[in-house]
């Protein structure tokens, strides 16, 4: 094992295990129902072993192996791990949960509070898969699975973004996707308000995404948006696109360009997928309280 991996390994073994893990997993591993045949989840758990997971995860994980080779050079140097993995198989019922943990940040209250965070979200995941599997089950119909994982989509020396997605499958698939995005200078996470003057930046980043889906539509006929003066068949004014959130999902790009993101569904029918929005640096740059982060 060379420098490195032992490093992490360490790290791995010195690492606080979250105050809500054992009850988190003690709930997980209780039998939900009295079938003999149904195995029990998977709780592939990092922090209660370290070794064994870390050498599993070098050993089958492209993501964890992908990681351990793309750490910065340069800058604070953040990793995320998968802490914990809940895996379900059972007929017509899967689930593969992958809870990641951020490492390294130097304001540890911003980094506890993140992998809290990640647990709690992925045990409702979980007990929500686990609720509708037995409903399901009880009346003998349906297949249900939901697969969640995470990416590291911006890691330089000033911006770390992180994205997390989540499947879900019944008669259909559900795709939503959720960002964080962190100052690793300042050791904050950023939000859009955080990057605007005022909320005029609702208005003009809203104008600028109605513009695109439009433009897209005419180029490719294969694309369609919910939005208003797009040509296609007319829908009530209030399934049409209007505005973005306050806090509408986005993240900062490797090219220091904002970027807005929406769930499958959210604008655009299905068969489109979460769908994003490029927004031109010269179209905010009134709005935006500084030029740190979007260039």
């Amino acid at each position: 094992m060379n420098k490195k991996l032992e490093a992490l390994k360490k790290e791995y073994e010195d690492t606080p295990i979250p105050k809500d893990l054992d009850k988190v997993v003690q709930k997980a591993i209780k039998p939900k129902r009295k079938k003999p045949r149904r195995p029990n989840p998977k709780w592939v758990i990092g922090l209660a072993a370290a070794v064994l997971t870390f050498m599993v995860s070098i050993n089958t994980s492209p993501t964890f192996a992908k990681n351990l080779s793309t750490i910065p050079v340069v800058g604070p140097i953040i990793e995320v791990l998968t802490v914990m993995e809940i895996q379900v198989d059972e007929d017509n019922y899967d689930a593969d949960i992958k809870v990641p943990q951020v490492n390294n940040l130097e304001d540890k209250e911003l980094e506890n509070s993140l992998n809290q965070k990640y647990l709690d979200e992925s045990q409702q995941l979980y007990e929500t898969f686990s609720k509708r599997m037995e409903d399901m089950e009880e009346k003998g119909e349906g297949h249900l699975s939901v697969d969640s994982d995470y990416e590291v989509v911006t890691d330089d020396e000033l911006i770390f973004s992180i994205k997390q997605i989540v499947v879900e499958t019944e008669a259909s698939s559900y795709t939503t996707v959720t960002y964080d995005t962190i100052d690793k200078q300042k050791q904050i996470m950023l939000t859009l308000p955080i990057l605007f003057k005022n909320d005029q930046y609702i208005d003009t980043i809203s104008e600028n995404i109605k513009e695109q889906m439009i433009n897209r539509m005419k180029k490719d006929p294969n694309k369609i948006y919910w939005v208003g003066n797009s040509g296609i068949e007319e829908l009530p004014d209030d399934e049409l696109f209007d505005h973005i959130d306050v806090n509408q999902s986005f993240y900062i790009n490797n090219d220091h360009k904002l970027v807005i993101a929406f769930d499958e569904y959210d604008v655009a029918p299905g068969y489109m997928g979460a769908v994003e929005f490029v927004i031109p640096t010269e179209k905010i740059s009134n709005d935006l309280a500084g030029d740190k982060y979007i260039k």
